[in-house]
């Protein structure tokens, strides 16, 4: 029977995409590990891979197709000896259960079960310390139908299980359930009431009769965005912490560095030393380090920094993963590949999640100071501002002009206490002042 190749769930949050462009054509031979199509989500676009060997029969969603919902037929893939005659017998689509994950981007690739041949006997169990090998198609359906593999004797080569012994499972009826992945994993999708929230559509574009206006439909991105602010202005106690950096020393020591690392053609940025700073204050104040887990708290050891990244429609946090033990140059060159990658929506999800810490940097667009919005599940976000030509009261009393850089720390109270948080940014101050200390 024909297999239906149903649009992939690439990110636990994921509830429809678009398909951007298709990378075969009706009538191509694919082979399991084929790219067939991208797609883009939310955050990036990925590429979706064949599961199985067979041709395209039909292509049900054209290039460019926004909103498709996960788990809606995009295609249908035949095997050997069927024909395009076959493919009104396409069974109907699988339970978001029984996605599974190709070597690139996770999605399902689905199918129903062929009409079942004659029962064999009962599948004699294998113990669950054996290997079991299967085809992909039989692994997919075991998922559909809730076929444990383990419980099932394989008649393939080698003792491999094929589609017709999920068949024969399937009509004796021996086969033990495995657990529904669905079931088993956590909800992690964001309140769809974030969306609705205040005066509907309609009710606002009757406030505007009569003045001309431009309707801009929501993307992914601006959804994710619009749902996940929403949700942490409501449900984080935020509270703010304010200090002014003075830059002078941190200025003087960063054109010294440029110079020694011009011939590596490296040039460190100002932001580069406040993820350094930030990393390094996490392990000074490691009880700081933490994000809010639900019904508790998880610190972490290592000091994991995300950065947020304006890209056209909104933004993405790239996370530089252990950036205490990162020299400055060897975050500015991932700083910049991140970057890069996200404006091209080219990063792979575990690259924008996760995380403890965050920063936001308005200071190149000539913000002074500004309030940033925690990004769930961190314990806090440091909103930069300009560095800024001020008068300062120096120790000696006399006043002086320095380069004063105003930052506020947004915290969770839930995971971070005042007293806990002005520990933080007093050390990320003292870092950004004392910049040859960051590197003994």
């Amino acid at each position: 029977m024909p297999i239906e190749i149903l649009m992939p769930a690439l990110s636990p949050t994921m509830e429809e995409g678009t398909l951007a462009k298709w990378l075969v054509k009706e009538g191509d031979t694919v082979s399991s590990g084929d790219v067939m199509c991208e797609i883009e989500t939310d955050k990036a676009t990925m590429e979706f891979e064949a599961v199985d060997e067979g041709v395209i029969g039909k292509i049900m969603i054209a290039d460019g197709t926004e909103g498709v919902k996960v788990n809606t037929p995009i295609a249908v893939l035949l095997e050997d000896g069927e024909s395009a005659d076959d493919i009104g017998a396409t069974p109907a689509a699988a339970p978001a259960a029984a996605v599974a994950d190709t070597a690139r981007a996770p999605g399902p690739n689905t199918d129903g079960p062929s009409t079942p041949p004659k029962p064999e006997p009962t599948p004699t169990p294998k113990p669950d310390t054996t290997r079991v090998f299967a085809s992909p198609l039989a692994r997919r359906m075991a998922g559909i139908e809730g076929i444990d593999l383990s419980a099932v004797s394989g008649s393939g080569p080698h003792g491999r299980i094929v589609k017709a012994d999920i068949a024969a499972a399937l009509a004796g009826g021996t086969a033990k359930a495995a657990p529904s992945a669905a079931a088993a994993a956590p909800s992690t999708d964001a309140p769809k009431a974030a969306l609705a929230a205040g005066p509907s559509a309609e009710a606002v574009m009757k406030m505007y009769e009569g003045r001309a206006f431009e309707e801009v439909t929501l993307n992914g991105m601006r959804k994710t965005i619009a749902s996940r602010l929403t949700e942490a202005k409501q449900s984080i106690p935020h509270f703010y912490l304010r200090r002014d950096i003075q830059l002078d020393a941190l200025m003087a020591f960063r054109a010294d560095l440029n110079k020694q690392l011009e011939s590596r053609g490296v040039k460190l940025s100002v932001n580069d030393f406040i993820i350094k700073a930030c990393a390094l204050a996490l392990q000074a104040v490691p009880d700081a380090n933490a994000v809010w887990a639900g019904d508790r708290i998880l610190k972490l050891k290592p000091s994991d920094v995300a950065v947020a990244v304006a890209i056209d429609g909104g933004l993405f946090t790239p996370v530089l993963q252990d950036s205490e033990t990162k020299s400055l140059s060897t975050l500015s060159a991932e700083m910049k590949d991140l970057a890069t990658r996200a404006r091209d929506r080219k990063l792979a999800p575990h690259e924008y999640q996760g995380g403890s810490f965050a920063i936001s940097n308005l200071g190149m667009f000539g913000i002074d100071n500004f309030d940033a919005v925690i990004n769930p599940p961190h314990g806090a976000i440091l909103a930069v501002g300009a560095g800024v030509k001020k008068p300062v009261v120096g120790k000696d009393g006399e006043l002086a002009v320095a380069t004063v850089m105003s930052v506020t720390l947004s915290v969770d109270h839930r995971v971070i206490d005042g007293a806990l948080g002005a520990q933080l940014l007093a050390a990320i101050k003292d870092n950004l002042e004392n910049p040859m200390a960051m590197l003994a």
